[in-house]
């Protein structure tokens, strides 16, 4: 069923467009444009720390229980989902892999997919030298490294990198084969970046904005603002084992203070 009406109020029944394109594949672009086009749009780039990542994590454990470190979890439902995206008309990048139980869950959803896609496995960074330090962010209490490496993984069928390596054409093109199957042709559109608004604006029944398409994190720019988001992991991380060894140095001296007092009343 095509998108009908405006959608720049509050969204009725939730999520309203699912940009079904995976990481690296112009989600920015087409964040920013849906954003011009008054939609209140989830971009898990532009600020990581709003992201529930133990809820990620939780999903991407029901719907793939097999990946390394997959604690037993129930598959999501609408409800799981509202806690996550509830809020947003469009939902992008991180959502992604969960395209089709988005799908089941918000079926007056638009599917859209911006064509011309790339290996995405030359961005991951879930590699052997890599675990330590998701292992050590978790520990102190981030849990985006896990929950991104579980999506991957799940996402690819694999259980490393290389086989993420391996597994990478196929994965994709059972996945985007998997979204034209099962989504009509009248609710979903595949769109280049560089056709422009009009097909965009078209299929979402918009009038087109006065201001040029978006193209925005090019290789340059993603690099820059990754490294960013690792700063500030790792500061909040340090803050973290700050108060960590505070709490240890505290719970060790209350403890030494207690015993001598005991002692000292025998």
């Amino acid at each position: 069923m095509p998108s009908t009406g405006d959608h720049t109020s509050k969204p009725v029944g939730g999520i309203k467009i699912i940009n079904a394109s995976l990481f690296r594949m112009g989600t920015k672009s087409m964040a920013e444009a849906y954003k011009i086009l008054g939609y209140r749009t989830h971009h898990a780039i532009d600020d990581p720390s709003t992201v529930p990542w133990h809820l990620i994590e939780e999903a991407a454990e029901g719907k793939w229980p097999n990946v390394p470190g997959a604690r037993p979890r129930r598959p999501y439902t609408r409800s799981d989902w509202d806690a996550i995206w509830g809020s947003y008309d469009v939902v992008t990048d991180v959502a992604s892999p969960f395209t089709m139980d988005l799908a089941q869950a918000y079926p007056d959803a638009v599917r859209h997919r911006p064509a011309g896609f790339r290996i995405v496995v030359v961005q991951l960074r879930i590699g052997g030298g890599a675990q330590p330090m998701v292992t050590i962010f978790s520990v102190f209490g981030l849990r985006s490294g896990n929950a991104l490496r579980k999506c991957f993984l799940g996402f690819f069928h694999a259980r490393s990198l290389e086989e993420i390596k391996s597994n990478a054409r196929g994965a994709y093109d059972r996945y985007f084969d998997d979204v034209r199957r099962l989504i009509p042709e009248e609710r979903r559109l595949e769109h280049k970046l560089e056709a422009g608004w009009a097909p965009l604006c078209a299929f979402l029944r918009k009038e087109v904005p006065d201001v040029p398409f978006p193209r925005l994190n090019d290789r340059a720019a993603h690099t820059a603002h990754s490294r960013a988001n690792f700063r500030n992991s790792l500061s909040l991380v340090l803050r973290n084992m700050f108060y960590w060894v505070v709490g240890v140095i505290f719970v060790g001296c209350l403890a030494w203070y207690l015993q001598g007092r005991l002692f000292s009343r025998e």
